[in-house]
């Protein structure tokens, strides 16, 4: 660490004493002059090489500058993740958050520091450093164009604000590092050694890949190792995790059986402690746990995926077998990473999974201090699907990173309707010159690769006109003398990130009922991009799920996770628990509490549309929808849940049962005779209601 300041030197020494020296790949970025200069910089090396250190170095001697940071990352658990790490820095004076105004480093998702850069780009005027981690998310479909929005805006109005990508894989590097006007910095370093392998299933005897991951498991075993296992479905992840626990059951040390068995009896604790009997997930899956292997995915409920992710951590789980969502957030790495399915359903049939992901799969093998080398395996039947796929993964090319703007149609029309609302674009030229200074703008202007047509001004001012035409027809924008400008319900638009298209079903649901049924807009919320949906199980019975509907007066002959999730949501609505709610319904009940919480700002959202349309009739009883969604409950209880923090709806509903809706004049005692009521909250019952 010769070569680094040292009051950064001595910080990184405290905050990470493990790191001794820093790395080839670290060594290879620092010699270019990355801490002195205020260059742009794009950084790819492989995961697990230290790319955070890289970024923490260039934050620090910002921050020893009384400068300020935004840290962007693309999801939610990568955010807490990295604010946790980052809290550190406090005990030196940098304050660390999740929004400029009130620190010195702000840890953001993508979305929010779009937003930021939409709603308040005069606060990003004092912001000297954005780094932005898992750079390669630029060519998502979905998270792509924000962060590329958001950069766009930032590069336009702050040319100051020095820019830092980290990506462990990108093909068009140099094209991109054109865009950002920065220098690049590529290195193959990774400290653990990963070793890439096809292996057919016809090698080991069998035509069951099942029993190939039980091979490895046993093997596992007898090393004291880990293994994380990709499936296609939330379904595969369970039997796949039911079949591999029977196997090995009888291989399992005595001592290691305890530790599986303590993890078991947390995982059913979870929904007890919210008030729920666990489904029949959670006895499946702390049944897998048992034997030391968990399954993960979104069906579960929230604190048991943390408390698996961090039990895994610890090494006290065998193998954990879950969808691909897992390669990203949180990092979860193992000795042995086993891909068995390499296909994924889409509109377009079963089709490969794509070259990056396979390799953003594999980068979890081999964990930095643990194992001396890491194994990813791709699973096949036969030899000759080998040799296919071994000329596919392990011998072909990640795929070109390339702008998702206009092939996510409501991303492209939220920027449109961005730049109208804040004033940045009064007409169809400014908002061509915006996009032009887009990754999608560079490319098509730039013949770099067949994306390339240097047809810009032509193909941005067709997309362009055509979405304007959009939002003007559905009065999200208008046309006035001095140019475009946003309507109030696209003022409202702006204001939120929900779709557009979300906004414009809400909005013709509105123009088109008569009276207001509840059932009939929780359906309607159903049907929108931003509705996490609960899933139906595999092949199981939707009879209830229809039964459920029609008692609503809501009639349809396809059956999916849409009225899957809208009959969930009546029966939380109906004070129904998620054990209950999952064995009539036969769903993943467990994420029905997230599903209620933006089923419920979905409402919050129609209920300012209704406002902004002029529309008050309704008022009252869409915000008592709201209340009843975010805390499950009758509309009997909603008075009593409001006003008493923390009391929740079973004490709710006890206490009514008892002695109705009126507690006015209930004494102490009485309360604490309620199973679940103690002293504290018996206090808040009766200094709310006898004040």
């Amino acid at each position: 660490m010769n070569e680094i300041d040292p009051t950064i030197k001595e910080i990184i020494n405290r905050c990470y004493p493990y790191i001794k020296e820093f790395n080839p790949a670290q060594k290879a970025v620092i010699e270019t002059g990355y801490l002195e200069s205020k260059d742009n910089y794009i950084i790819t090396i492989p995961t697990a090489s230290g790319k955070t250190i890289l970024g923490i170095l260039a934050a620090l001697k910002t921050l020893l500058n009384n400068g300020k940071i935004i840290y962007a990352v693309p999801l939610i658990s990568l955010q807490n993740e990295k604010y946790k790490e980052f809290k550190i820095f406090e005990q030196y004076g940098f304050k660390v958050g999740k929004h400029p105004r009130n620190c010195d480093i702000a840890v953001m998702v993508f979305e929010s520091f779009d937003a930021l850069t939409r709603h308040s780009l005069n606060s990003t005027q004092d912001i000297n450093l954005i780094i932005i981690d898992e750079f390669h998310m630029i060519g998502d479909y979905s998270r792509g164009p924000t962060i590329e929005c958001a950069i766009t805006r930032i590069k336009k109005m702050n040319k100051g604000t020095r820019l830092i990508a980290l990506s462990a894989t990108l093909q068009n590097i140099d094209e991109i590092a054109q865009w950002l006007n920065a220098k690049t910095v590529t290195h193959d370093y990774r400290p653990i050694p990963l070793h890439k392998e096809i292996i057919s299933a016809e090698e080991y005897n069998t035509s069951n890949k099942n029993d190939v991951i039980v091979h490895f498991l046993k093997k596992s075993i007898e090393e004291s190792t880990q293994m994380l296992t990709f499936v296609s479905t939330r379904r595969f992840t369970e039997t796949l995790a039911d079949y591999t626990a029977k196997k090995i059951k009888n291989k399992i040390p005595p001592e290691k059986k305890e530790i599986y068995k303590e993890i078991a009896t947390k995982i059913l604790e979870i929904p007890q402690n919210s008030g729920s009997q666990p489904t029949q997930v959670c006895f499946n899956l702390a049944k897998c746990i048992e034997n030391g292997i968990a399954f993960h995915h979104a069906g579960l409920f929230d604190k048991q995926k943390q408390l698996i992710e961090e039990e895994f951590k610890k090494g006290n789980l065998l193998m954990i077998t879950a969808t691909p969502s897992l390669m990203y957030g949180v990092n979860l790495p193992s000795k042995n990473v086993i891909i068995r399915d390499y296909t994924r359903w889409t509109d377009q049939g079963q089709i490969n999974i794509p070259v990056f992901d396979y390799e953003q799969m594999s980068g979890r093998a081999g964990r930095p201090g643990y194992d001396t080398e890491g194994n990813s395996y791709i699973l096949s039947k036969t030899i000759d699907e080998s040799m296919y796929l071994d000329e596919y993964y392990i011998h072909g090319e990640i795929e070109i990173t390339n702008s998702k703007l206009i092939d996510n149609e409501d991303a492209l029309l939220r920027q449109i309707i961005t730049q109208i609302s804040s004033n940045q674009a009064n007409n169809i030229e400014t908002l061509i010159d915006f996009f032009n200074e887009t990754f999608y703008g560079y490319q098509i202007a730039h013949p770099f690769n067949n994306m390339g047509l240097g047809l810009s001004d032509e193909m941005i001012k067709y997309e362009i006109s055509n979405a304007v035409e959009y939002l003007i027809h559905n009065q999200i924008i208008r046309v006035t003398p001095s140019g475009l400008q946003t309507t109030p319900l696209g003022q409202l638009i702006s204001k939120n990130n929900y779709g557009i298209k979300t906004a414009i079903l809400l909005k013709e649901y509105h123009n088109i009922s008569e009276e207001f049924k509840p059932a009939q807009l929780i359906y309607t919320i159903c049907k929108t991009k931003d509705m996490p949906l609960i899933n139906i199980k595999f092949r199981k019975n939707k009879e209830h799920i229809q039964e459920r509907l029609n008692e609503e007066e809501i009639y349809t002959s396809q059956i999916t996770n849409k009225e899957a999730t809208a009959a969930s949501l009546l029966e939380w609505i109906d004070e129904r628990k998620e054990n209950e709610i999952e064995n009539y319904l036969n769903v993943y009940a467990a994420s029905t509490r997230r599903a209620a919480y933006e089923a419920s700002n979905l409402i919050r959202f129609y209920h300012e549309m209704s406002e902004t349309l002029g529309d008050f009739k309704n008022m009252d009883q869409i915000e008592s929808l709201k209340s009843r969604l975010y805390y499950g409950i009758k509309e009997d209880l909603i008075p009593i849940v409001t006003s008493i923090k923390r009391l929740g709806r079973q004490k709710s509903r006890k206490l009514v049962d008892l002695f109705g809706t009126n507690l006015n004049n209930i004494s102490k005692e009485e309360l604490m005779k309620v199973d679940g009521i103690g002293d504290k909250l018996a206090d808040n019952i009766v200094n709310h209601y006898q004040k």
